[in-house]
């Protein structure tokens, strides 16, 4: 990707923050993370995670094998078919191949996974090391396409560049460049939807897809959990596309729009409420008046099942209060199921949040604390300065809360556990109340036996 085409990527037309910025705030572009500190938040870790959930295809990283390994696995995205995603290919780059260059190793590790494992198509990501030394990821990959008959597409996105956000955005321009528009499928109807940044996390979208079954919608393509390399290449046949809660990818909703007229919306499965909404936005753009009376009464039908079934677990949760510490768009959708549920949100986390997500929460949560720094120590002092009752955050916080004595319920990527759609808010809210109602905190926050010693 050249210099201009990244720049490119800065000024998002679609995004009402971008938008907002002066135009020196929009050539600063994303922060650049610390030598030393990518780990989680590269542009290369931000592109992997977006198209490593193309389960059919093999993702061969270019570079050396310490970067494969740490962005393996970084994400929990299901696959209800090929497991080719979970190999990690890399070229293995030695200090031989930073002297001489790389391009003949890749070459010859692309015709190998093609060779074992006659994918339908495969995707190089440069790293950091390719960048500096000037392997040329385009030419090679071409060269590798017409060897192999298969669709080989490079991923220009070195860590150095930026962080994760932009990452993301290289990914998304990386599919309408080189993927979108190649395959023609023949059996397009006019429900046919696009999801663009849903990742199936712990299986989440196969809570979802059933409830736009029933109203008649058909997921065309899903970018880009649980996918399938044809099923995206023919997403520019779709009549609608939602972009699932991640902003970093309004580029490629956009892009669909201009190139191929299809409209969108953004919208979020977590929550009664939020779930409804996004229900009535597919027939909103879908235009059709029997879908619109199918989903009010599917949403109808839904609520009354769901507010049943939350009706005990609401009872004991209304009034608590919890903290919220998770990345990017998440510290609002999020916001939206916990306030179904009667719990107040007493503070958020923003680190990994666009000012325009920022925006959001404010406008949810009033006066609430924004904590932009996410220190153990910083997050135990939020939360008993505010009395909140639970923790929700990622994984990598759950001792944190452990060590302060308060519940945690864990809701970033890496966990098991799907909370989207209506079946996925009745297990949030199971979850909650179990945690928050569980008797191991009493015992652990009495005092201990010897403390009670000359006390009376």
């Amino acid at each position: 990707m050249a210099a201009t085409e990244r720049a490119a990527l800065f000024t998002e037309t679609a995004c009402d923050h971008n938008n907002a910025k002066s135009a020196k705030a929009r050539k600063a572009g994303c922060p650049k993370p610390k030598p030393g500190g990518t780990s989680g938040g590269c542009t290369f870790d931000g592109a992997m995670i977006t198209l490593v959930p193309i389960t059919d295809s093999a993702h061969l990283v270019h570079g050396p094998i310490s970067c494969a390994g740490n962005s393996w696995d970084g994400r929990g995205s299901l696959s209800s078919g090929p497991t080719l995603f979970r190999h990690g290919f890399t070229t293995d780059m030695s200090e031989n191949d930073v002297v001489l260059g790389g391009e003949q190793r890749l070459f010859d590790s692309i015709c190998e996974v093609v060779e074992r494992y006659a994918p339908p198509a495969v995707f190089v990501y440069s790293t950091c090391v390719t960048a500096m030394i000037g392997d040329d990821l385009g030419a090679v990959c071409a060269a590798a396409a017409e060897q192999t008959g298969v669709p080989v597409i490079p991923v220009e996105a070195p860590g150095f560049v930026g962080n994760k956000n932009l990452g993301n955005k290289i990914a998304g321009q990386t599919l309408l460049d080189h993927v979108i528009g190649t395959v023609e499928p023949g059996d397009v109807t006019d429900l046919d939807v696009n999801l663009i940044g849903e990742y199936n996390i712990a299986g989440e979208l196969w809570d979802v897809v059933p409830l736009l079954t029933r109203l008649g919608i058909r997921v065309r393509s899903c970018i880009s959990g649980d996918a399938r390399y044809r099923d995206i290449a023919a997403a520019h046949r779709a009549k609608a596309t939602m972009v699932v809660c991640s902003r970093a990818l309004l580029g490629l909703a956009r892009g669909l729009e201009e190139r191929y007229g299809i409209p969108w919306f953004e919208g979020s499965f977590y929550g009664v409420s939020a779930m409804g909404d996004t229900l009535r936005g597919f027939a909103r753009l879908l235009d059709d008046d029997e879908l619109s009376r199918r989903t009010e009464e599917l949403i109808a039908v839904e609520e009354a099942a769901v507010e049943a079934a939350i009706a005990p677990y609401r009872a004991r949760l209304t009034g608590r209060k919890a903290v919220l510490y998770t990345g990017g768009v998440k510290s609002w959708s999020i916001v939206s199921a916990l306030q179904d549920l009667g719990i107040e949100v007493v503070g958020s986390g923003i680190t990994k949040s666009s000012d325009g997500d920022v925006d959001k929460i404010r406008e949810l949560l009033g006066d609430a604390k924004m904590i932009s720094e996410g220190s153990p120590r910083e997050l135990l002092r939020v939360a008993e300065e505010t009395g909140a009752d639970i923790l929700v955050a990622g994984g990598r916080n759950q001792y944190t809360a452990l060590k302060g004595r308060l519940p945690f319920l864990d809701i970033n990527q890496e966990r098991h556990i799907p909370y989207a759609g209506y079946t996925g808010m009745v297990e949030f809210a199971r979850r909650l109340d179990m945690a928050i109602a569980s008797p191991v905190w009493e015992q652990v926050r009495r005092p201990a036996p010897w403390d009670l010693v000359g006390a009376h």
